[in-house]
Formats: structure tokens, C-alpha cells, sequence
């Protein structure tokens, strides 16, 4: 192949409880990443988006990404990176993640597959690490996978769990202001009470236990986060009546999608999922602010090439 073309999705991080830790893959939004083998060795990059962002590999998420992929490689490779954003930046669904893991999976299919999942995340977080400052998987494991991932571990070396889960439906509203992930982490406390921190790791436990179980109220109520989401809550404007409508309305739980300002609800139909994207829609609605809502089923699979030549 010369050129393959992988939509890359989006994804909701934290869960909740799960700080860098727990993650699902949505079905939509997508970027639509195309990599192109060229003669040059090395990576060139083109958008064909509104975001203008940066095209000098070093300083772009995707570049970034790629940059790692083809130094593991034993001889200099030329590609040329042509990525079309779906998911706007800043957005707490994933955009830097899906860059990233768009353009290491496009490689690699180019290749013919020598690279692992495993390895293929870590190539992504030298991306993300240029996003937020920090390397963590918690978007981009569900972005390779696909479904409900764990980041079980980072050292001393990567370690990735697929969850198994029930059916589940997401809803997501994005309200149209931007929080930005460096500086989200910047409010974050640096001690934690000994109390709130079991709080919260029973919190996971009982998530996991529940998704192994298809236990729909024990998800509900382990979907609670003690520690980062009260310290994030000023950042989003309207949080607290949008978990109260979307409850209201049907669904299991939720919470703030990454480092926001997405809003994330889980719910056990489609019809409880399009309800509930209608109420939280509805309260950025009343303050002004305009939104985008997404609902679907959670992915069942990562990034994938689309088109081959």
C-alpha cells in the first residue's frame, strides 16, 4: 500500500472515578487521518481544518506520534500526514488522542501490522505528552482499542485491560468553551484525605465490577469521582443541572469527559440516550451557550483504516 486512510475516534477519559486510568471509544466524532508514503524521509504534515494547528512535526500531536513509530523502525521512512478534524480541540473528548493514534495506526497498517496495541499506545502518548504535559493512556487506549479500556499500569511497562461490558449508550454535550488540559490539571489538588481517597478506589472497583457483571445500578453508583471532578466543577458552567436533568431523564451516571468542558452520561437504551442528550443540551441552551451533542453506543472497536491504495 502507498496510502491509507484511518478514521480515528473520539473518547471519553476518567469515568468518573478513574482518573487517568479508565476510558471508552464513541462511535462519533472521528478525525479522518490519510498517511501517505513519500520519497523524503522524515514526516510532513497538512490540515485540512479551521484549527490552525501546527504543522511542524515536532510541535504536533500527530507528528509527535509518528516521530516515535519511525524511530523504532531499522531503516529512515518518509510519510506525509493529511489529518481532517472532526473533534475540536480542547473539546475533553479525546482530539489530541484520536490525532495521534490515527496517525501511528495509519503507519502501521502501511507497514503491514509489525506493531502491537501496546506498542502503538505508547507511540500515541509521546503525542499527548506534547497536549498536556503528561503521559497518560486514559484517551488513547480506547482510541486503539476500541470499548471500555484500563490503564492498569504505565511502569515499567505499559499495561492495557479491554473491560468487558453491557450494552451501554452514551451521550455526550460538548458546550462551545474551552478548557484547555494543562490548565484543568493545573486546579487538581496535590494531597488527598486518606477517607476520600478509599472513597474512590472502591469507586473503581465497583465500576469494573459492575461492567464485568452487567450490573446497571452498581455502575451508576461507583460513577461517582470525590477528588478531581469538585475541583474541575467551576471550569464548566451548568454541570450540576445537567447531571440533575440527565438523571432526571433515565441515566445510569456520569460526569465530566476528560478535562472538559464535555459532559459524558451513560444509559442502558438509545431512547434513554437520546433523552437524556436532549436535557443536557437543554440547560446549556438556557444559559446561552451553544453546544454540540453526540449520542451512540459505546465503539466497539478503535481506530480503523477506511481506505487503502
Amino acid at each position: 500500500m502507498n496510502s491509507v486512510t484511518v478514521h480515528s475516534p473520539a473518547t471519553v477519559s476518567n469515568l468518573g472515578c478513574g482518573f487517568d486510568v479508565l476510558g471508552l471509544g464513541l462511535g462519533a466524532p472521528y478525525d479522518v487521518v490519510k498517511v501517505t508514503r513519500r520519497a523524503e524521509p522524515g514526516v510532513s504534515i497538512r490540515h485540512h481544518d479551521a484549527f490552525g494547528l501546527p504543522t511542524e512535526p515536532a510541535r504536533n500531536v500527530a507528528g509527535v506520534a509518528l516521530l516515535a513509530l519511525l524511530a523504532a523502525l531499522p531503516e529512515p521512512l518518509g510519510l506525509e500526514l493529511e489529518i481532517t478534524k472532526g473533534i475540536r480541540p480542547g473539546s475533553g473528548i479525546g482530539s489530541s488522542a484520536a490525532s495521534a493514534v490515527g496517525a501511528v495506526v495509519g503507519a502501521n497498517a502501511l507497514l503491514g501490522n509489525p506493531f502491537s496495541k501496546e506498542q502503538l499506545v505508547e507511540f500515541a502518548m509521546a503525542g499527548e505528552e506534547i497536549a498536556s504535559g503528561a503521559r497518560h493512556a486514559d484517551n488513547i487506549a480506547p482510541a486503539v482499542y476500541g470499548g471500555f479500556t484500563l490503564v492498569r499500569a504505565m511502569e515499567p511497562q505499559i499495561d492495557i485491560v479491554a473491560l468487558p461490558a453491557p450494552p451501554l449508550w452514551v451521550s455526550v454535550v460538548h458546550p462551545q468553551i474551552e478548557v484547555k488540559t494543562i490548565e484543568s490539571r493545573a486546579v487538581l489538588p496535590r494531597e488527598v484525605p486518606l477517607p476520600q481517597a478509599v472513597r474512590q478506589w472502591a469507586n473503581v472497583a465497583g465500576l469494573v465490577a459492575g461492567f464485568l457483571t452487567a450490573d446497571y445500578a452498581l455502575i451508576g453508583r461507583s460513577l461517582e469521582d470525590v477528588i478531581v471532578e469538585p475541583a474541575r466543577e467551576r471550569l464548566i458552567p451548568g454541570l450540576a443541572e445537567a447531571r440533575r436533568r440527565a438523571l432526571a431523564a433515565g441515566a445510569i451516571g456520569g460526569g465530566i469527559s476528560g478535562s472538559g468542558p464535555s459532559i459524558f452520561m451513560l444509559s442502558a437504551s438509545a431512547d434513554t440516550a437520546e433523552a437524556v442528550g436532549q436535557a443536557l443540551a437543554g440547560v446549556f441552551t438556557e444559559l446561552g451557550i451553544e453546544a454540540f451533542t453526540y449520542v451512540g453506543p459505546v465503539a466497539t472497536e478503535g481506530a480503523r483504516v477506511v481506505e487503502s491504495s
